[in-house]
């Protein structure tokens, strides 16, 4: 059984700063990409950043300059800086990996349960 258990979602104020972190246990031979996705109230869950293995980042233009990934590759972990937050921030953040787990010989994506952000004064 594999988990991914996400936090440090809130309520924080425009400009502001939070850092979401995701941790995956469970019998796991090997992480792929971890990333974050979040989906905000009637839209559909989107890409938000995500780090390969090597360390190689992809973010959402929404998001560029303002958010940083970042992982552990030791400790299965994956965490998510987000500054100078806006109030089109605000969404579910889900944790995801593409992981192998012990008994499979092949890769497959695993979502964590959710923690909510929501940037409003």
């Amino acid at each position: 059984q594999v988990q991914l258990v996400e936090s440090g979602g809130g309520l924080v104020q425009p400009g502001g700063s939070l850092r979401l972190s995701c941790a995956a246990s469970g019998r796991i031979v090997d992480i792929n990409v971890m990333g974050w996705y979040r989906q905000a109230p009637g839209k559909e869950r989107e890409l938000v950043a995500t780090i390969r293995r090597g360390g190689s980042t992809n973010y959402a233009d929404s998001v560029k300059g303002r958010f940083t990934i970042s992982r552990d590759n030791a400790k299965n972990t994956v965490n998510l800086q987000m500054n100078s937050l806006k109030p089109e921030d605000t969404a579910v953040y889900y944790c995801n990996a593409d992981l192998l787990y012990y008994s499979t010989t092949y890769y497959s994506a695993y979502w964590g349960q959710g923690t909510q952000v929501t940037v409003s004064s």
